[in-house]
């Protein structure tokens, strides 16, 4: 734990004007990130006496070993730099909320030609239209399919789309209605991209129009006696009415806005979202946060209006957004967020009427949302405790191992040698810190030939030797080791490293447990690999998979843990995990090199001559056989490439041949070869 004043700026160092501040800890990570109006104002806050600081602040400042500020000309430019540092170092003390579930939107594609329908999730992309978010799919399939009786755009997939215009034939939906069909040209691209536009004006809130023009092209075709025509438009009115009526109105004037409701107690945060265009509540998202700096309810409304819109510019950002507390820098934020949508933004507080009332109903919702996260977070939070606790107990560690990496390794009969590292901290995977491994096949000063067969006790060996290497290695180039001796860091040049980005780095971290799929000869492996680097303070154990036993090494017998244990489901969860990592990782790399071909080494050598080769001769059997002169004879083919063709083939073994599982048959070509040989050549 530091001292605050061991790293206090000194007295006139800080300058009296806008400006964003880091703390970073003693291994240069980015804790914390904060704006001011006035730096000296706000910094000197931190530096006072301890036992006047909220908890939270108390432990950020003594965590922090260091802090740097940043000027800036106005509070719209701190708030906007302020947001860019929190999502690019993800700092440990800051509030980020996080999604309770992945919704989904009503996306259209009006980057493409074609513009497409369909729903996505997850980042937005650029060309994209989004609505939304919806609470659940099958709401957004349910107002799409009644849209597409009256903006028939396409929703099909790229590969559906080009297997209709290589065939001619539409799909279904070309069929019965509910497409133009311009994969084969029943409308030009101009009228379809028409079509899209439209629906995404009346997905926008702009419905009264379409309305009041199929209610009048009704009337003229009535008139006309068109009855069959007039009949479906007025079946189309009645599609546009069922869709519309699926969102309930809310607000009678037609309003578009955004409402903000936030519920809160003393450690965590829960905030819901409603959005409402042309009056309708259109989309609605939650987001849950633990308040891990003080924080009241005014700086969550900001910090949630910069996750909100921080990516969002134009119609995503509405006219007004409601909300229960208005942030401290007002102005800032409201001239931020008219920036972001190009025309004013109104940031206010309802106080009275229906948009009081709605208000109430979103902070009902939030209230909910935080009864139930708080409910399955206890249990949850519960569970992982007490495994954890069995896991220490069990091995006998004197503290729960809240980080546990977890290594599998995975081949096909010795061949494509891979390993997976995952990584548990308190007791949930984290994802972004899974890491690959392909085997290099040599261990120390020993060649492993993993062709001859297997070697998973040498693998394991290699795969802990290279990720604790690269910790060491990370250790002495963030100069902790020379730190801890008093002496400055210095980088490979021997001079003192710039400033250090902040940011998590590879394998910097160590882990507490080292768990192993395997049992007594992988642990050993491991033990032995971890004493070879002179690591002392990392356990290691392997769980074998028949009997689901925990070794440790220099046991000779294992820890069997009972099978109702939490520990045990915990151990068992993260060595499935990793399991499951290396097989694709293992499936991967042998279907990459299933597919490669001899003619993939020679130079200059794209896929379409390689097609037209293989088209010209039949098969790599019958191209393998063929002269220089005949390989001339293909047009773009010069003598030097023909050359260079025959000498990749003639040194490429032949490909095995292609077997049928069912009946245990080779499969031959038209001309005596292998259907493989067809195959590896890239037909």
């Amino acid at each position: 734990m530091a001292d605050p004043s061991s790293y206090r700026p000194k007295p006139g160092q800080i300058p009296d004007s806008p400006g964003v501040y880091k703390f970073r800890d003693e291994h240069g990570r980015v804790i914390y990130v904060g704006k001011a109006k006035s730096l000296r104002q706000r910094l000197a806050s931190y530096f006072q006496d301890l036992a006047g600081l909220h908890p939270r602040t108390r432990t950020m400042v003594t965590t922090a070993a260091s802090v740097e500020w940043t000027v800036v000309s106005t509070e719209v430019e701190a708030l906007q730099l302020e947001y860019s540092w929190i999502k690019e170092f993800d700092p440990r003390f800051n509030v980020k909320y996080r999604d309770d579930k992945s919704y989904p939107y009503l996306a259209v594609t009006l980057g493409d030609e074609f513009p497409r329908v369909q729903v996505m999730r997850g980042h937005k992309q650029k060309g994209v239209r989004y609505f939304g978010p919806y609470a659940h799919a099958w709401a957004i399939r349910e107002t799409v399919d009644l849209l597409l009786r009256v903006f028939p755009v396409r929703t099909c997939t790229s590969g559906v789309f080009r297997n209709a215009a290589r065939t001619g034939r539409p799909c279904l939906l070309g069929y019965i209605g509910k497409c133009s069909a311009p994969c084969v040209g029943r409308v030009t691209p101009e009228e379809h991209r028409e079509l899209a536009e439209d629906f995404c004006d009346f997905m926008a809130g702009r419905t009264g129009t379409y309305i009041r023009r199929l209610e009048k092209d009704m009337m003229a075709a009535a008139d006309e006696m068109e009855y069959e025509r007039a009949a479906r438009l007025r079946d189309d009115m009645e599609a546009l009415r069922r869709a519309m009526e699926k969102n309930a109105v809310v607000l009678a004037d037609a309003t578009d806005a955004d409402l903000i409701a936030v519920a809160e107690d003393e450690l965590e945060a829960a905030v819901q979202i409603f959005h409402v265009r042309g009056g309708r509540v259109r989309g609605q998202r939650g987001w849950v946060t633990d308040k891990v700096e003080a924080v009241d309810t005014a700086g969550l409304v900001e910090h949630a209006l910069q996750q909100l819109y921080g990516e969002e510019s134009g119609d995503a950002v509405p006219k007004e957004v409601l909300v229960p507390a208005l942030p401290e820098d007002l102005d800032a934020v409201t001239q931020w967020l008219s920036g972001r949508r190009g025309s004013q933004v109104s940031l206010r507080i309802p106080q009275r009427g229906d948009k009081k009332d709605l208000m109430e109903t979103v902070g009902r919702n939030a209230q909910q949302a935080l009864v139930l996260h708080k409910t399955k977070r206890a249990s949850d939070l519960t569970t992982r405790s007490r495994a954890l606790e069995e896991i220490a107990d069990a091995l006998g560690l004197d503290t729960a191992p809240l980080r546990i990496e977890c290594f599998d390794i995975s081949h096909l009969h010795g061949e494509d040698v891979v390993a997976s590292m995952v990584v548990f901290e308190d007791g949930l995977p984290r994802k972004s810190e899974y890491r690959r491994f392909q085997i290099k096949g040599r261990v120390g000063d020993t060649q492993v030939w993993h062709g001859q067969g297997q070697d998973d006790v040498r693998s394991m060996h290699e795969v802990i030797s290279r990720r604790f290497r690269r910790y060491l290695a990370e250790k002495e180039r963030t100069g902790e080791w020379l730190a801890e001796s008093g002496e400055a860091p210095l980088d490979a040049a021997g001079s003192a490293p710039a400033e250090e980005n902040g940011r998590p780095k590879k394998f910097a971290y160590p882990p507490q447990l080292v768990v192993v799929d395997g049992g007594k000869p992988q642990v050993a492996a491991a033990r032995r690999a971890l004493d070879e680097l002179g690591i002392d303070d990392v356990a290691v154990c392997g769980l074998a998979k028949r009997l689901e036993e925990v070794w440790l090494p220099d046991e000779d017998d294992p820890v069997v843990l009972p099978r109702t244990s939490e520990g045990l489901y915990l151990l068992q969860r993260v060595r499935d995990t990793a399991h499951d990592f290396a097989i694709r990782y293992q499936r991967g790399k042998r279907g990459k090199r299933l597919r490669t071909s001899p003619l993939d080494d020679v130079p200059g050598l794209g896929d379409a001559r390689k097609r037209a080769l293989i088209k010209h001769f039949g098969s790599v059997k019958r191209l393998r056989q063929a002269t220089i002169e005949q390989i001339c004879e293909v047009p773009g083919f010069g003598r030097k490439t023909a050359e260079a063709v025959a000498v990749a083939l003639a040194q490429a073994a032949p490909a095995a041949p292609a077997v049928n599982t069912a009946t245990g048959e080779i499969i031959e070509d038209d001309d005596g070869g292998t259907a493989h040989g067809r195959e590896s050549g890239h037909e």
